[in-house]
């Protein structure tokens, strides 16, 4: 996998390494869509941390569509880097987190249905609840971080309401990456990035980040201590491992690989 990509802050002070956690919901959507346990969230897992990723990241949802329970159980059981689950902060969530104590809970303001995570939770009003569940968490011994926009008028409150981190939300950032806009939203970024360490906060950021917007990112949000990345990096993967499971494949059937002509790329009309 590409997490063996360690990415490194220049003009640090010791080279402050960015973590990376790897999200392995669509390998559980993979596995969910046939039955059965292939692909297997539990050998990704230990393929990732292989590769010289930082730690591991799932997404339990209600409705289970990817990650269940029974894979954040399992999970604990054999990670041997930091484990990262985040979610809705429902009854039945905080409570299997609470179980299996990782590393860092991450709480998004996603209600169940919701596709996937498309913004942080509005910490400026009607957020004083959050309150007694980061204590519940920090009680337990869990780091915890919140979901958050690139607001600085919202990243005082998360310390108030007693988070360790935040967790910028980068969507908007990655779907208006190289355009004039994407420069605005980074430099929001920027300055949500410093008023968190200026207020103590730990610093993370996940959502459509891939090997192509990371790296401006990167530079410009500094003190930058971890990213979570799937769907993009799950994406990469397939490409950069088809080669050689195909040829894993035809070694296993003692055939000699075809000579094909690679394929024409289709011409936009």
């Amino acid at each position: 996998m590409v997490c063996s990509v360690a990415l490194h802050l220049s003009g640090v002070e010791n080279r402050r390494v960015v973590k990376l956690s790897v999200n392995l919901n669509k390998i559980a959507v993979l596995r969910n869509s046939r039955g059965g346990e292939l692909p297997s969230v539990l050998k990704a897992a230990r393929t990732a941390i292989a590769a010289g990723c930082h730690g591991i990241t799932v997404h339990p949802r209600p409705d289970a569509r990817h990650i269940r329970a029974g894979d954040v159980l399992e999970l604990a059981q054999m990670l041997t880097v930091e484990f990262n689950v985040e979610g809705y902060p429902g009854p039945e969530f905080l409570d299997l987190v609470c179980q299996v104590r990782p590393t860092q809970c991450t709480l998004v303001p996603d209600p169940p249905g919701v596709l996937t995570s498309n913004a942080g939770w509005n910490l400026v009003s009607g957020s004083d609840w959050l309150r007694d569940v980061l204590k519940r968490l920090r009680d337990n011994g869990i780091r915890t971080s919140l979901f958050v926009e690139a607001d600085v008028a919202q990243v005082p409150r998360a310390r108030t309401l007693g988070a360790d981190r935040i967790e910028l939300f980068t969507g908007s950032y990655a779907h208006s990456f190289g355009t004039e806009e994407g420069g605005r939203i980074l430099e929001l970024h920027r300055a949500a990035g410093r008023v968190a360490r200026e207020e103590g906060l730990g610093v993370n950021a996940g959502h459509d980040l891939s090997l192509d917007n990371i790296p401006a990112y990167v530079k410009a949000v500094r003190g930058l201590a971890e990213v979570s990345i799937g769907h993009a990096l799950i994406s990469d993967a397939l490409y950069l491992g088809l080669t050689r499971a195909v040829k894993a494949y035809l070694k296993a059937l003692g055939s000699p690989p075809a000579s094909n002509s690679p394929p024409k790329h289709r011409r936009k009309e």
